[in-house]
């Protein structure tokens, strides 16, 4: 079993977590249907059972933390938090699974229909599996020694999915990084929350192994897709061959101990961490990397290349609580993308497929 080191307290991740609940109102419940408490009543142990599930499922394979975080950023980068990524192909209809920066790397879509089960015996036809998914992405982080922050809830789960959609709004691995702030603009996030989700993206990504494609946006691309994310996981070598026998910014000692296991040709599978020093825990190590050009993907060295975030880079190398309290409040927003609500979508019995 994998040990997770923990970087906060438990003190202080119920301060992010109050942060962030004033960070809601402050983005917008644009979903004024939304709140903290919508299920108070209608499902009450809601919150400790999906909780429960993550913490086992992480206790399990440290690795499915960032899995499970990786999935609600690529359902809320495509079309929305509606839990349209988890809709299975059909006959007649093709989802979201089989895109370019989804397929053969999605993991934990078991994880969130055991809990979709769980809760469909206690509370039949009442809590969606959007919302289902936005909480155990916090939980996965806080499981994984990250911050905390209030979720709100009454998400409705959607009755299509999008192919093209994700084939075009999930950012790849090799953008520069002017292609990076503009993904993630497009999704209304500023270049440092991209850079605090980058963070956690490549996080997740170097856990998660994800074939061709690296999730992020701005305060994502650095929490999420440089720094935040990229601060679990790990990458295959299809994915950073090209950066490491093509480009000039790559520290050489670091190179060369990657290509004894990433050869100019085979072993496209094999792994590597986003993260050098602590790939299974939350932390800001992921942005030391950059500043010693150990990125390992393309995309992000570019968070630390002379360029506009090179700053923010910097300060989240010395100060993680600055970068924890930017990637919750980054995961705040990214929660709010356009939700449905009220009676829009349905409350999914089964998350593969639509009622």
């Amino acid at each position: 079993m994998v040990r997770i080191k923990s970087f906060s307290s438990s003190a202080m991740q119920n301060a992010f977590a109050i942060r962030s609940i004033l960070l809601v109102l402050v983005f917008g419940l644009s979903s004024a249907q939304l709140s903290s408490n919508f299920y108070s009543s209608s499902c009450p142990n809601l919150l400790s059972t999906i909780k429960t599930a993550v913490n086992s499922a992480v206790s399990r394979e440290a690795r499915m933390g960032a899995s499970l975080l990786r999935l609600h950023f690529h359902d809320c980068f495509v079309n929305g938090c509606d839990a349209s990524v988890l809709l299975d192909d059909t006959a007649n209809f093709t989802g979201e699974q089989t895109a370019g920066p989804n397929a053969n790397s999605l993991r934990g879509m078991d994880v969130i229909d055991t809990v979709k089960s769980q809760v469909e015996r206690a509370c039949p036809s009442t809590v969606s599996c959007a919302d289902i998914l936005a909480v155990a992405a916090r939980d996965s982080v806080v499981a994984l020694g990250g911050p905390s922050w209030a979720v709100v809830l009454g998400r409705r789960d959607s009755t299509s999915a999008s192919l093209s959609a994700a084939n075009n709004n999930i950012p790849a691995p090799t953008l520069n990084l002017n292609g990076l702030i503009s993904a993630f603009s497009n999704k209304g996030f500023t270049a440092k929350e991209m850079v605090a989700l980058s963070g956690i993206y490549i996080f997740m990504f170097n856990i998660l192994t994800m074939a061709s494609y690296i999730l992020s946006l701005v305060i994502i691309c650095s929490i999420y897709f440089d720094s935040g994310a990229h601060t679990i996981g790990q990458a295959r070598c299809t994915t950073f061959r090209a950066r490491l026998y093509n480009e000039a910014n790559i520290n050489a000692s670091f190179a060369t101990s990657l290509k004894a296991n990433c050869p100019n040709s085979g072993g496209d599978n094999n792994l590597s961490p986003l993260d050098t020093l602590t790939p299974t825990s939350f932390d800001n190590n992921y942005f030391k990397d950059l500043l010693s050009q150990k990125g390992l993907l393309h995309s992000d060295q570019q968070l630390f290349s002379g360029g506009s975030t090179n700053a923010q880079v910097n300060a989240y190398s010395s100060n993680s609580a600055s970068f924890f309290n930017d990637f919750a409040s980054a995961m705040v927003k990214m929660g709010n993308l356009s939700p449905l609500t009220g009676t829009n979508g349905q409350i999914r019995l089964n998350c593969g497929k639509t009622n």
